[in-house]
């Protein structure tokens, strides 16, 4: 089987991502590459084609910054992604997030008459455009181009949903938004790759960690409401500003002697701060299914989320707290945290069950490909 990837990519299999759908991209290529299939991945921000130690084939988009800026995406990068897409000849074209540049990838795969796979990045890609409209593109307004993109997005994302041969969502939560609209899905967790948790004899549980972008979208404001409530604890934060509010608060935050700013670190020193920390701090007002909560339980830590319980699996499984919005329910899980050997036995093996791709996963993996293709077959 030939599967083709489309997107920013390349630096999630090189050990530098860029973000949390890259970096899932880029483990289910490498699942389906040990699994004995043939993988390539298109990304537009390389130089120069490369192979992986697995064997995935990246290939960058000859001539895409050739052209008349403002009208080269019509007469270079559109038709030179698609053309590339199109002679890949693949039997299954993957794409994840909301973007209308996956059009070409299906009209790709119906010239190949191969399958199209539709992966949710966030609940937002479930969710209607009103949600959408208060939850991201309220936070995060742009100029001409970010409009261009957003309303294009708009008009492609929906008829993707309803078109594609198979789409993948990460939790249950999600399965059932788009089953209200009519639209079935299958359910595919987050992968996680387990040689990149670090091994801590003895860990340091003394701070909270806030681990991501420092901007309204991702509730950096709210983070600044409960370590203005919580002046006895510590807290750690990794990432870098993005936004008006994510400099404001961050300048705020400089002179508080309990908040330590340690900005973008490396995935590896993320971890080990993340392994060292008493539990990781959501107060991002919607997600998918991030990957740093996945992370905090591989590390033996909870999460305490003022909104997110994706699928209702913190509850459920017992994996931190979920504050619903309240804040006062979220300080009083700061009080009342305790770092226990139970807790840390319990999240890593959850994670071991449901997440890290190992040879049960790649199987699974390749099961789930196999019948996609099956049926378009059939």
């Amino acid at each position: 089987m030939k599967v083709c990837f489309w997107g920013d990519i390349a630096g999630a299999l090189t050990g530098n991502t860029s973000g949390g759908s890259e970096l899932q991209v880029a483990l289910l290529a490498k699942g389906l590459a040990k699994g004995g299939h043939e993988v390539v991945c298109i990304d537009n921000e390389i130089r120069e084609d490369f192979i992986t130690s697995e064997g995935i084939k990246v290939f960058r988009i000859k001539g895409w910054n050739s052209g008349i800026r403002f009208i080269r995406l019509f007469t270079h990068r559109l038709p030179q992604l698609y053309l590339l897409l199109k002679k890949q000849k693949a039997d299954i074209y993957y794409c994840r997030m909301r973007d209308y540049t996956h059009l070409l990838a299906f009209w790709a795969a119906r010239k190949s008459k191969a399958k199209f796979i539709l992966a949710m990045a966030s609940d937002l890609d479930a969710m209607d455009f009103r949600m959408r409209f208060k939850y991201y593109y309220l936070p995060n307004r742009g100029g001409g181009w970010w409009l261009f993109n957003g309303i294009l997005s708009e008009i492609v994302h929906p008829w993707l949903l309803r078109k594609a041969d198979s789409v993948f969502v990460q939790h249950e939560g999600q399965e059932q938004i788009l089953l209200q609209k009519g639209i079935k899905s299958v359910l595919f967790p987050n992968l996680i790759d387990l040689t990149q948790i670090p091994v801590i004899s003895n860990p340091i549980h003394r701070d909270y960690v806030y681990v991501g972008w420092l901007d309204k979208r991702k509730g950096f404001a709210e983070f600044f409401e409960v370590i203005m409530n919580a002046p006895l604890h510590t807290f750690k934060v990794i990432g870098p500003p993005r936004d008006k509010t994510g400099y404001l608060y961050f300048e705020k935050l400089k002179s508080f002697q309990n908040v330590s700013l340690l900005g973008e670190l490396s995935h590896s020193d993320t971890l080990l701060n993340i392994a060292n920390s008493k539990a990781l701090i959501s107060t991002s007002p919607m997600e998918g299914f991030p990957n740093i909560f996945i992370e905090a339980w591989a590390c033996g830590i909870p999460v305490l989320s003022l909104f997110v319980d994706p699928g209702g699996v913190i509850k459920r499984e017992e994996l931190g707290v979920v504050a619903d919005g309240n804040l006062e329910r979220l300080l009083k899980a700061l009080a009342s945290t305790r770092n226990i050997d139970e807790f840390a036995k319990k999240a890593k093996s959850y994670v071991e069950h449901h997440h890290v791709l190992n040879g049960n996963k790649i199987k699974e993996i390749n099961d789930l490909f196999n019948e996609i293709l099956d049926n378009e077959n059939s």
